[in-house]
Formats: C-alpha cells, sequence, structure tokens
C-alpha cells in the first residue's frame, strides 16, 4: 500500500494535469484523470458498470454518473478524492448503497466512489474488536465472524452497507443491550476532503468520532470501522404472520413491550403491516431473542394472539435472520419516517393513515405496488447506552419518554408513480405531525436512515448537536467539499 505521504504528492500532481484536461464536467475528463491517477475506473459501456448501478437496493438510485471510481484501499480513496477536489466534477460516495432516493449515493452528471471492494473484515480475539472494510454488506460482516462465536451490532437486513448504516446511527437486534451500531463504534478510519487518512477515536480527534456517529457524510469518506462485538452462536425467533383483523391486540402487545424492554433487554420486537396485491394487508411481527431463549415471558402478548397465517420461529444464525428480513428488490422506493411517545395512539393513527393511503392508491394508480408499515423500539435505555459510551449526536438522549419509530415504505414501478406517491406521502406525513403534536406525542426526531430526500432529520438532533456538527465539518472539511462537491445525501449546510 502506498503512504498517504505519496499518495497526496500524487494527487497534488494529477490535479494539475486536471485543470488542462477538465475543462468544465464533461462525460470523459474527470474519468481520464482518475484513469491516469492509476485507480481502477468503470465506463457506461461495460458490463461491469451497469452491473454496479443495478445493484442499488431501490431503482430511484440507480442513476448514470459520467463513471464509477472503485478503490481498493485508504490510500485509493485518499488518490481519489484528492484528484476529484482538482478537478470540477461533482462526485458520490457510495458504501452499500441501501439509501432509497436518488442522488444520496450516486450522482447524474458525475462521478460515483464506490467503496465496494473495501469489503475486508478481521477479527482480533485479544480486543474483542472486528475491523470491516466500509463497502461490506452486513451479510459479509456476519459470515466472518460465525466462526470466532461473535457477531456485530449492525444491520437487521443482509444486504445493508456498513458506513451508511452506522453513520446514520444503527438500530439493531442487540440496541437494548449495547445500544445502536454506531455506539460501538470504537475507532473510525476517515479520508478528509484533503486527502489526508485520519484516525477518529475516543483520544485522538475524539469530536470527529462522535460526530461520525449520526452526522453522516458531511466530514470525510469512512473507509474501516473498528467495532466492538458480541458473544453469539445463535438467535431465536423468525417471522409470525396474522390477519389483519388482529390489530388492535397487536398495538396493546407493542405497547407493552416497549414498556418492559428495560426489564428484558435481550429482546427485539418489529411489527408489520404489510400490503402486497396478492394477500392484501397482514401483520407480520418480527421477534428475535439474542440469549436464544424460547418464547421468553416477554413475548406472552404476542405469543397469544392468533389465529396465525405463517409462523418460521426456529433458532438460526444471525446471518440468517437477517437475510430472512430481506426486502424486495426491483421498485421505486418513497420512505418516510416519524417518531412518537410510546403511545397506542401513535401506532393506531399511521396504521389508518395506510389503510386511507392504500385505498386511494388503488383507486388511481397501476395495482403493481407495495406498501409497508414498520413500528420499532427507541427506549431512553438504548441512548443511556449512548451517553455511557461517549455519546453520539442523535439527540434522542434528551427524550425522557419511551419512543416509537415510525417508517413506511412505498414501492412502484414508475418514475411518474414514485414522483406522485412522495407528494402524497409529503402531505400524509405533515398531517400525522399534526395530529401527534396536538395529541402531545410527537417526538421531534427523525431517523437518517428511513428519511427521504424531502425530509430533514439533521434538523431534528437539537440545537446543540447541529451547532456541533456545524463546528467538527467546519474544522475538518473547511472548503466545504462535502457540503458543495458532494451534494448527495444530508447536509449540514441545508439546516437552517
Amino acid at each position: 500500500m502506498r503512504s498517504p505521504t505519496l499518495v497526496l504528492g500524487a494527487a497534488v500532481a494529477f490535479a494539475s494535469v486536471s485543470a488542462a484536461a477538465c475543462n468544465g464536467t464533461t462525460p470523459d475528463s474527470c474519468c481520464n484523470v482518475l484513469e491516469a491517477a492509476g485507480l481502477k475506473v468503470l465506463r457506461p459501456d461495460s458490463a461491469a458498470y451497469k452491473a454496479r448501478d443495478a445493484s442499488y437496493f431501490s431503482v430511484s438510485a440507480q442513476l448514470s454518473p459520467y463513471c464509477i471510481v472503485q478503490p481498493t484501499n485508504a490510500a485509493e480513496v485518499s488518490l481519489a478524492a484528492a484528484t476529484l477536489k482538482g478537478t470540477t466534477c461533482n462526485w458520490a460516495v457510495r458504501s452499500g448503497g441501501h439509501m432509497t432516493w436518488a442522488g444520496a449515493s450516486n450522482i447524474d452528471k458525475g462521478v460515483t466512489l464506490d467503496m465496494g471492494l473495501i469489503n475486508q473484515v478481521k477479527y482480533s480475539p485479544l480486543t474483542k474488536l472486528a475491523s470491516i472494510g466500509a463497502g461490506a454488506l452486513w451479510r459479509d460482516v456476519y459470515s466472518a465472524l460465525e466462526e470466532y462465536g461473535v457477531t456485530a451490532p449492525g444491520g437487521r437486513t443482509a444486504t445493508v452497507g456498513v458506513a451508511g448504516f452506522l453513520t446514520g446511527g444503527g438500530n439493531n437486534f442487540f440496541s437494548s443491550e449495547v445500544g445502536l451500531g454506531c455506539d460501538n463504534i470504537v475507532n473510525f478510519e476517515v479520508v478528509l476532503a484533503s486527502g489526508e487518512i485520519v484516525q477518529a477515536n475516543a483520544v485522538t480527534n475524539a469530536d470527529l468520532h462522535k460526530a461520525l456517529k449520526g452526522g453522516s457524510g458531511n466530514f470525510g469518506i469512512v473507509t474501516r470501522v473498528d467495532m466492538q462485538t458480541v458473544d453469539i452462536v445463535e438467535i431465536w425467533g423468525g417471522q409470525v404472520v396474522y390477519p389483519v383483523n388482529t390489530t388492535g391486540q397487536h398495538i396493546a402487545a407493542y405497547v407493552k413491550w416497549v414498556d418492559n424492554i428495560r426489564s428484558y433487554p435481550q429482546g427485539s420486537a418489529v411489527t408489520f403491516w404489510a400490503y402486497t396485491p396478492a394477500a392484501g394487508t397482514v401483520v407480520s411481527a418480527a421477534l428475535q431473542d439474542t440469549s436464544n431463549a424460547a418464547w421468553a415471558p416477554a413475548y406472552d402478548d404476542f405469543h397469544n394472539i392468533g389465529p396465525i397465517l405463517q409462523d418460521t420461529i426456529r433458532h438460526d444464525s444471525h446471518l440468517n435472520m437477517t437475510v430472512e428480513l430481506e426486502e424486495p428488490s426491483g421498485y421505486r422506493q418513497v420512505w418516510i419516517t416519524l417518531t412518537g411517545k410510546n403511545d397506542e395512539r401513535f401506532i393506531r393513527r399511521a396504521v389508518q393513515a395506510q389503510a386511507d393511503f392504500i385505498d386511494g392508491w388503488k383507486a388511481t394508480q397501476d395495482p403493481d405496488f407495495l406498501n409497508y408499515i414498520t413500528f420499532q423500539a427507541m427506549p431512553t435505555l438504548l441512548f443511556e447506552h449512548s451517553v455511557k459510551k461517549g455519546g453520539n449526536v442523535l439527540g434522542m438522549d434528551r427524550e425522557k419518554d419511551d419512543a416509537i419509530l415510525f417508517q413506511m415504505q412505498h414501492m412502484v414501478r414508475s418514475a411518474e408513480a414514485e414522483a406522485e406517491a412522495r407528494r402524497q406521502l409529503v402531505a400524509m406525513t405533515q398531517e400525522l405531525r399534526e395530529y401527534y403534536t396536538a395529541e402531545g406525542i410527537r417526538v421531534e426526531w427523525e431517523y437518517l436512515g428511513y428519511a427521504d430526500g424531502s425530509q430533514s432529520p439533521l434538523s431534528t438532533y437539537g440545537p446543540e448537536n447541529i451547532q456541533f456538527i456545524r463546528d467538527v465539518a467546519a474544522k475538518y472539511d473547511p472548503e466545504e467539499v462535502f457540503q458543495k462537491r458532494v451534494p448527495g445525501g444530508f447536509k449540514i449546510s441545508q439546516v437552517a
């Protein structure tokens, strides 16, 4: 591997060449400079380019960059960043590519920096830390760690990417025991806009370390995380599916579940209301127990709901549990999210909003669509873990009551349907906010990982955290490269 000093020197040299080679943001000019720097560059007419662009989870995110650059290590990321900085091209950074909306991790009329080849996973039995390449998917991580009898508190869907998940927060099966995924990062390796490679941990660049835990892509490019692991061999759990007329029972069971989390943090439960053209709307409980106990008493209220349409409950690996929760691909996806207090009114109103939305959509739109809503526990216990581990910038530690996270996923085939869905869902979200505010059950915070591009999750982190993110971004990226030249994702400069 070339040293950072040599990489920076090479980047400066190529940047000077780029002034002549890159007269405007033409499809070839910036790509030629990157290729001349010795980087792997995929062109639009290649099968590799087409495969990588098609691999984005949401069709909405499949854009047409001038080219795709695939670094294989931090030094090559450094070279790419410094070289791009010397051109007039804008660029995007992709980890797993699971964010659903156009431009979040891809770009038209620019260059996409694809981290997919930086996917190595190494484990140290001495420190019990996993060193994970930022371009890995969580299935890579869980598979690599299985032989050691450990796993990482990462994504609950196997194909979610590591870096985006962690810098947005990272809810996981182990959250009530150890906190969000981001709170278990001991060290980030980061490439700054200058090309400098730095480490961010509790001792070195501690402000950057904290800001990356929820602050997303405002500071640099994460190339590696060193993450605390948890001992695990198998998890008990799966999905249980019920008819929609069990809705009332599920709402009551879920509120009681959240109330009880502090007494049983080994449990995880996510409840879905899922619509498909074939089945209509059903209710599904995704239950996982990290202690591997079968139907622990904490699940009694779910266990007593019936009738059951389908049941996949078993003892299985962490990897296989996340494979089961894979989401449908091949659709344009619109996601929205809100948070509220642990109150039956919060769930009930959202379930009704989904039913009304689906009825309206069926009456006027193409019938080939899917719609899911989910509810996830966000108890105060989770954020107490965060504070103990040095804090993050999400701001949920300021909440005094247990909360529930709501998400809607609407999946359609055409760009026109996506645009109409977004218009309707923005209006629906505002109506829900107003109702929750009037009832005194709204929580301001919005989860970045589930937010649509029309939302502003960073603005919900609280004034102190917003200012902290601004300060850290200004310190590590004084030229605002990640605000202006890397326009995708949620940017602190866009927060009023």
